[in-house]
């Protein structure tokens, strides 16, 4: 008999608990407005890159480029924090050797090898 009312009190309180967990976890997920978004996981670094996203910007330059046409009034922009950059040129699609020269701050200025047009802008940092 005691057996019986010890096996009966174990699975209520079995049932109770099981019912407790199921009630709590759909409350969690449906209280807070559901299952949060990116923008409201995202913490630190991540956090401010979605935010200058949102805005348009792109602060660590992890888009993809602007294609340019490499003519003098459309050169390939390349940006820098000083007045001058070391840039590397393929002249040709499969070609292996690099062609590398110094880009000045200022006018466009031509590839020595191939003949497009590089320009250099002054970029700040974001941090």
């Amino acid at each position: 008999m005691a057996f019986r009312v010890l096996l009966r009190t174990c699975r209520g309180l079995q049932a109770a608990r099981i019912g407790y967990a199921q009630r709590s976890a759909a409350r969690s997920l449906t209280s807070g407005g559901g299952i949060p978004t990116d923008e409201e996981q995202a913490a630190g670094l991540e956090r401010r890159i979605l935010q200058e996203l949102k805005k348009g910007k792109d602060p660590y330059s992890i888009l993809k480029p602007k294609e340019y046409a490499g003519t003098k009034a459309d050169p390939h922009v390349v940006p820098c924090i000083g007045n001058k950059r070391l840039v590397g040129c393929l002249c040709e699609e499969d070609n292996t050797a690099i062609v590398w020269f110094w880009l000045h701050e200022g006018n466009a200025q031509r590839c020595p090898s191939c003949g497009s047009y590089y320009k250099l802008i002054h970029h700040e940092l974001p941090h």
